[in-house]
């Protein structure tokens, strides 16, 4: 059954389109991420245009998100303090995203800057990601016992001033370090029409040095 989009100008097969959310919530539920990361360019190789695809899985990660983030409050799996922190960074990087997004759309330059920000994040975030992967294999090959690495802050993160100490996270660290984090996510959020989990999951574990049992939760409420 195929449907009209009247702002794309075209027509698409309703079940495709269903199929593609009914996926994309298993994983939000997984990893911590809302799914516009794979929303948006998956709706941009079904041939929506960039800046409708991006706009329009926005949507569809507030739905995803906000039934994840019920399931892991269940199990204690949510910082609320940290995640408060990052949301106020949030609005104001969105509302900073939404006039680059305009100056961008007025020069006829967003679908080509969407395209190359995909290009760029997630080609850097899958290496880095991809490498401590390949440690690990490469350990448990050789009949050595894999040990988890003990997550700690970056050294620029420790430098900051101001501390907080955010006891679900188990972290004594300065709130401005969450706030950037949310600032840049919610810059990220208007303009690649993502919930921002695929930059913030990695960036809380490797940056703020939280536990990979709050991260999830923490990163689907933000």
């Amino acid at each position: 059954m195929d449907i009209y989009l009247p702002i794309a100008n075209l027509s698409v097969n309703a079940l495709v389109i269903i199929l593609l959310g009914g996926g994309v919530g298993v994983l939000s539920g997984m990893f911590g991420v809302g799914g516009g990361f794979l929303t948006t360019p998956l709706l941009i190789f079904y041939g929506i245009p960039p800046a409708v695809a991006a706009a329009s899985a926005s949507t569809q990660v507030t739905g995803a998100s906000v039934s994840g983030v019920f399931a892991h409050m269940k199990r204690g799996g949510v910082d609320f303090q940290m995640g408060g922190v990052l949301v106020v960074g949030g609005i104001f990087g969105t509302g900073a995203g939404a006039a680059i997004f305009e100056i961008l759309e007025s020069v006829g330059q967003i679908d080509t800057v969407i395209n190359i920000l995909y290009v760029l994040m997630l080609g850097s975030i899958g290496g880095m990601m991809a490498k401590e992967s390949l440690s690990s294999v490469r350990t448990t090959r050789s009949g050595q016992p894999v040990v988890a690495a003990k997550r700690r802050h970056h050294p620029l993160v420790a430098s900051l001033p101001m501390r907080w100490r955010f006891y679900r996270s188990g972290l004594y660290i300065s709130p401005l370090a969450p706030l950037i984090l949310g600032f840049v996510t919610g810059i990220m959020t208007m303009l690649l029409g993502v919930g921002g989990g695929f930059i913030m999951v990695p960036a809380m574990l490797y940056l703020l040095g939280m536990g990979a049992q709050v991260v999830v939760g923490t990163s689907l409420f933000q």
